[in-house]
């Protein structure tokens, strides 16, 4: 059998047909593992709302995002049966030890905190990782703090001035804690003052209407005279 000529054209056609067959397998596999994948990520999330707002599982949950600081906050308002049981607050800080990391906290409907947990972050390993409720408890003392309540309506730690008692030799991981929750606090709490002022504005149509009505009246009393 002769051997194929190796031509400029025949490398580019083996070339194609090799991309080609390469594209549609990904294209196949990613289609099969697309809805799995989503499904994850969804309970994972879902399970990070419900240890901060617990019995969130029980109900349903609406979704707003906003810009903040150059990052993005998600507030996830927790409805069962009806009512708010609390709001989870996906916030972040850029100041951690290794750089960006992610909490999730979640607030009851006066801002205090029910609880929190850190969702991603590059700490170093047994020291500032002990954020996470996975490798140690030290979260748990900001369960029902009321940031309102504190100096300059900060979060802190003790070292400058707080109530929170840093993890050992990891001052830093602990401050960026505090800074993202403070950021998720100060959004949740802007955001409250912004839908009661909407709730209190009043209605435009009522207000003409009873500008007419007294203008009508004024007019009548006029007349009368």
């Amino acid at each position: 059998m002769a051997k194929k000529e190796s031509t400029f054209f025949n490398m580019t056609l083996t070339l194609f047909v090799i991309t080609a067959v390469a594209a549609v397998a990904l294209g196949y596999v990613y289609n099969i593992t697309k809805d799995p994948i989503q499904k994850a990520k969804d309970e994972k999330l879902k399970t990070a709302i419900n240890i901060v707002v617990p019995g969130a599982d029980k109900g349903t949950i609406e979704e707003s995002k906003l810009s903040v600081d150059g990052g993005e906050l998600v507030m996830y308002k927790v409805i069962v049966d009806g009512n708010c049981i609390g709001t989870a607050v996906k916030t972040f800080s850029n100041n951690g030890f290794g750089g960006l990391i992610t909490v999730m906290v979640g607030f009851d409907s006066e801002g205090k905190i029910i609880d929190s947990n850190v969702l991603e972050h590059k700490e170093t390993p047994g020291l500032g990782d002990k954020t996470s409720k996975s490798v140690a408890p030290w979260n748990e003392q900001f369960k029902g703090l009321d940031i309102s309540q504190m100096k300059d309506q900060m979060l802190k730690v003790t070292k400058d001035g707080g109530v929170v008692n840093a993890i050992t030799a990891a001052t830093i991981s602990s401050r960026a804690y505090c800074d993202a929750i403070q950021r998720g606090w100060k959004a949740y709490m802007d955001n409250i003052s912004k839908a009661v002022a909407e709730d209190k504005q009043p209605d435009t149509d009522e207000t003409v209407n009873e500008t007419e009505t007294d203008v009508e009246q004024i007019m009548e009393e006029t007349n009368n005279e």
